[in-house]
């Protein structure tokens, strides 16, 4: 036989009450069922709980040290209930995602940091990934939520969602003889030596995309994994780079580069939310998701006022 809460949380009650009619009554129980539960439970524990006379009943010296052990018992068990409450609400868990560099650089701090706000005790495990690998990341389950640039094709065993848009500019050094240029095409940049990001990445892509269709080579000088580094070896005169409009006016702040706009069709682009299917995402997830979608579409609705205005 073992101890059950059940037997423990009415022993509780006989103990604070006084009399197993009083616990019976506070209950809803029959009397001779709480007298049964705790006769098997002093038969299981081999010792006497309660100390019987014509006066009532009162706790032994066993009994007193049960009471202290069964009420850190019960406590544990409803702590139990409280977080599995919350993970079945969403109010905690945790949610993988996989995010290309330009979301986590641009959107995701600021959207991320609002969801928390909301839910702080979810666990958010973002890792950086490049586009085509969040999209294999996501339909093989080894991520919850991914963000990706549209590649231009429907991606196979995910659902997309909308997230947000994004302008691509080039970006040189200061005393670079493009520097005065009021525009670049893609035929331009493959004229010079480029800082690229890692093999993989939606820019690189469309670069050797375009390379191939004009029959230019793509002359990267180096490639690296932030655009950070891009700007560094940018300043420093080693190529020219492509990064997001909004971060480049950040950066050049910093940096001594200039911003150059760039005629092409693929450099508008955009950033998408990859997922399983909403279905199946844990409830944690479905919450940042809807959080997301609400926050793109806000700042979306923004960025279309003030065009029309």
């Amino acid at each position: 036989m073992r101890i059950d809460p059940v037997s423990l949380k009415l022993f509780l009650t006989v103990a604070e009450l006084g009399t197993i009619a009083a616990a019976a009554e506070r209950e809803h129980i029959a009397a001779s069922a709480i007298s049964k539960r705790i006769s098997d439970l002093e038969a299981i524990l081999a010792t006497e709980l309660f100390a019987r006379s014509n006066k009532g009943i009162e706790l032994t010296i066993a009994g007193a040290a049960l009471q202290n052990l069964a009420r850190g018992v019960i406590n544990n068990l409803d702590n139990v209930y409280a977080s599995m409450r919350d993970y079945s609400s969403g109010t905690r868990g945790l949610v993988r995602i996989f995010a290309n560099v330009s979301t986590i650089a641009q959107f995701l701090p600021h959207d991320l940091q609002t969801f928390i706000e909301k839910y702080p005790l979810v666990q958010l495990q973002l890792e950086e990934q490049i586009s085509t690998v969040t999209l294999r990341g996501v339909a093989q389950n080894a991520a919850d939520i991914g963000f990706y640039a549209d590649l231009g094709s429907q991606p196979e065993g995910v659902t997309v969602l909308p997230y947000r848009e994004d302008h691509l500019v080039v970006v040189a050094p200061q005393r670079h003889t493009l520097g005065r240029r009021a525009s670049l095409t893609t035929a331009d940049l493959l004229e010079h030596h480029l800082v690229g990001l890692q093999t993989g990445s939606f820019i690189n892509l469309q670069l050797i995309k375009a390379s191939s269709e004009l029959g230019l080579p793509v002359k990267f000088r180096m490639q690296v994994n932030s655009f950070d580094a891009v700007c560094l070896m940018v300043e420093a005169n080693m190529g020219l780079g492509i990064m997001p409009r909004r971060l480049a006016q950040r950066y050049a702040k910093t940096f001594g580069i200039r911003l150059i706009p760039l005629h092409a069709s693929w450099t508008t682009r955009k950033l998408n939310i990859c997922i399983r299917s909403y279905d199946s995402l844990p409830v944690a997830a479905r919450l940042l998701v809807d959080h997301l979608q609400q926050t793109g579409e806000a700042e979306n609705d923004g960025t279309d006022r003030k065009r029309s205005g």
